[in-house]
């Protein structure tokens, strides 16, 4: 940030002050989303305007790695970054005031309603293998500091709320600090309130994933011209179709984050259904209120009205 010291964020699985060492090169892109609101699918989008084909060497976690994750070592994924000649596009859960800033580096956000993302973050929480990722971050930087956790963990997986309903309200109240932890409704508003409060800037881009749903091929054609990126029509078909929901999951170990620790149940299943409004079958009588009222602690009317497509007093 420029004239302001950045706030430091961190949770159990990334570190905002990784980014400490890091040179950002003038047209690197850095995709800064909340989780579960389309940072591999942008990541893909990425990948498919930079090199404008639909194959990659490597997988996609590798191409575009997460730069604060703590599961691997800080030193192997700054020489990873350093040794590539393509555009880069980094990504990151980190809010816009935890990363340094550079007028000459794109920053891409995507939003989504935060009632599907709470569904969407419940099943990822399931699919997780908490050893796997306990393992790899122990290998990379220890877990002494969260030694506590460990130890219960240990134990077995800490008990959840029974029903979906329970553990979407969980999501909805949960009051931690956006610092210490990246999945609950104020993390998700605070993560796009740090965005929408720099969008006018040139280099700043905000998009929202029912648009991406809506028109996949006008959002990319838009972001490639955002990013002065040429593309041949007759390659147009073949980057969106691939570009798609469908194609990601299924070729799953190539794109699901983080494949080279293992540390998803079923890979297949982090891609699991893309859809928005799941929250309606969830909610009950006075539900709608409720979560209004919730939202309104949060999140300015405009920046509501815009991650929701839709007035909140719906």
């Amino acid at each position: 940030m420029t004239g302001t010291e950045r706030v430091h964020y961190k949770t159990f699985i990334y570190d905002s002050a990784r980014w400490t060492g890091f040179e950002l090169r003038p047209d690197d892109i850095v995709i800064s989303t909340p989780p579960k609101c389309g940072t591999t699918w942008m990541q893909r989008i990425c990948a498919l305007l930079v090199f404008q084909t639909a194959e990659l060497e490597k997988p996609l976690t590798s191409v575009s790695p997460w730069i604060d994750m703590l599961t691997r070592p800080h030193a192997d994924v700054l020489s990873e970054l350093e040794a590539q000649q393509h555009r880069r596009f980094i990504k990151t859960h980190t809010p816009f005031d935890g990363l340094p800033w550079d007028p000459r580096v794109t920053y891409l956000c995507v939003g989504r309603d935060p009632r599907d993302v709470a569904l969407s973050w419940d099943h990822h929480v399931a699919n997780t293998d908490l050893a796997s990722v306990l393992a790899a971050r122990g290998a990379s930087v220890g877990n002494d500091d969260i030694a506590p956790m460990v130890e219960m963990l240990d134990q077995g997986p800490p008990p959840r709320p029974a029903s979906e309903r329970e553990r979407f309200w969980a999501f909805a109240m949960d009051p931690t600090p956006p610092t210490e932890m990246s999945g609950s409704l104020l993390s998700v508003l605070h993560h796009l309130g740090s965005f929408w409060a720099v969008r006018d800037r040139a280099n700043v881009l905000m998009l929202h994933y029912d648009d991406l749903k809506a028109d996949l091929e006008g959002e990319m054609r838009a972001l490639a011209a955002r990013l002065s990126i040429a593309v041949p029509e007759e390659r147009w078909p073949g980057l969106v179709e691939a570009a798609t929901f469908e194609e990601m999951r299924r070729n799953a170990d190539r794109f699901a984050p983080a494949v080279t620790e293992s540390i998803w149940r079923d890979n297949r299943q982090f891609f699991r259904r893309g859809t928005s409004g799941q929250w309606r079958d969830l909610f009950e009588h006075g539900d709608h209120g409720r979560y209004q009222a919730r939202v309104r602690e949060l999140a300015s009317p405009d920046l509501a009205a815009w991650v929701h497509h839709e007035a909140t007093t719906r």
